[in-house]
C-alpha cells in the first residue's frame, strides 16, 4: 500500500511540475546528507503513519441483498500518512534553486485537495473513498531541528504533506442469514388460560 502511495505521488509531481522539473529524480529513502550529490533529487520521506481518530466510524455497515443473506462489514480505518518533502540540488547550486523547486512542488500540492483518480497506482485504485491530501499544515514531528540532527545533517527547507487512506480491516463481509421462520413456545400456564377462553 505505501509503495503504491509513493508511486502515486511521484506520478502526480512528474505530471504536474513544469517540464524542466518533472524529470528530476525522486527518492523515498530517509533524507541523509548522501542526497547532496551530482544528481538533483526530490525527497519524499514517509515519516509518520497514524490512525485519524477524527474520522473513526464505530458503526458497522449492513447491506441487504435482493435475494439471499445480508452482509455486515466493519468500516475502513482512516490512516494519515505524513511526508516530509525536500529538494537536494547539486553541491554548486545556490539555495535559490532549492527554494524555487520547492515552491513549484508547493503549488502542485495546494492545487489538489484530493489525489486525482487517474494517477492512482496499484491498490490505491481500489480505494472506496476519495484520498484526501492536506499540505502546509504543522508536521507531526515534535522538533524539526532534532529530526535533522538525527539524520546527520543541517536543517533544510521542507514541505509537509499528509494523505489520508482508507484501510480495510475486514477482507470479507460477515454473512448474516435471513430469518425465514420463527418458532414460538407458549408458557404452559398461559396455554391453559387460552384454552379456557
Amino acid at each position: 500500500m505505501f509503495q503504491d502511495l509513493d508511486s502515486t505521488l511521484e506520478a502526480l509531481l512528474s505530471r504536474e511540475l513544469p517540464r524542466n522539473l518533472g524529470d528530476q529524480r525522486f527518492s523515498f529513502a530517509a533524507p541523509f546528507t548522501e542526497f547532496i550529490e551530482n544528481t538533483p533529487s526530490f525527497n519524499l520521506f514517509l515519516y509518520d503513519i497514524r490512525e485519524n481518530l477524527d474520522l473513526r466510524s464505530p458503526a458497522a455497515e449492513f447491506r441487504q441483498q435482493e435475494e439471499g443473506p445480508a452482509t455486515k462489514r466493519q468500516p475502513p480505518v482512516r490512516v494519515d500518512c505524513s511526508y516530509l518533502i525536500t529538494y537536494w540540488p547539486k553541491l554548486a547550486s545556490s539555495p535559490a534553486e532549492e527554494h524555487r523547486y520547492l515552491g513549484e512542488v508547493m503549488k502542485v500540492l495546494l492545487r489538489f485537495p484530493y489525489l486525482p483518480a487517474e494517477i492512482l497506482q496499484g491498490n490505491l485504485q481500489q480505494q472506496t473513498l476519495p484520498i484526501k491530501m492536506v499540505s502546509l499544515r504543522p508536521s507531526q514531528l515534535q522538533s524539526v531541528g532534532e529530526f535533522w540532527q538525527a539524520m546527520g545533517g543541517k536543517p533544510k527547507a521542507s514541505l509537509n504533506c499528509t494523505i489520508t487512506l482508507a484501510v480495510s480491516v475486514q477482507p470479507e463481509p460477515e454473512i448474516i442469514p435471513i430469518v425465514e421462520s420463527r418458532d414460538f413456545e407458549i408458557n404452559p400456564t398461559l396455554r391453559k388460560r387460552l384454552r379456557r377462553t
